[in-house]
């Protein structure tokens, strides 16, 4: 089976204290499981910072508003449901100024209830201490390259 280009997006969560959410999924297929930030497929005619704006709202409950209108593009190489993901995705950042906000799942598909397993805030520094696989590889410097190029009035989290 070749691999497949899906337009997505990702949006980088960070709390006051500088951490970064991670949603926990686990591969129906093969039972991985995978930690990566919020996201999902670009819907046909959506920009992807709307995409970015409705995959938060629906995986996380968080506020849309707090995603700024500035990504980097990520390259993608990953497994997922028998699949093999291969492009580039862009990737947001979102502020939030309190210590680890509250994730609300109400607004899951039906087989995103079925696949998450949890969330985790967590110090880019202490990305390897998961258990399990961390998507993307380097999400570290993603997380950091999104800092460094947010906008100068955006209120960036301690490191």
């Amino acid at each position: 089976m070749g691999s497949v280009h899906r337009p997505a997006v990702r949006v980088i969560c960070y709390d006051a204290d500088g951490r970064i959410l991670l949603l926990n999924w686990e591969d129906p297929v093969t039972g991985e499981r995978l930690w990566e930030p919020p996201g999902g497929g670009i819907d046909p005619g959506e920009t992807p910072l709307r995409a970015a704006r409705r995959e938060l709202a629906e995986e996380t409950g968080l506020d849309p508003a707090a995603i700024r209108d500035h990504s980097v593009d990520v390259p993608r190489d990953t497994w997922w449901k028998g699949r093999h993901f291969v492009g580039p995705e862009q990737f947001f950042p979102a502020f939030f100024g309190t210590s680890r906000p509250s994730v609300v799942k109400d607004n899951l598909l039906a087989y995103e209830r079925s696949e998450l397993r949890g969330h985790e805030w967590v110090r880019p520094a202490d990305l390897d201490k998961l258990p399990g696989r961390v998507e993307p590889p380097g999400l570290a410097a993603v997380a950091a390259a999104l800092i460094e190029s947010a906008a100068p009035d955006t209120p960036a989290p301690p490191r």
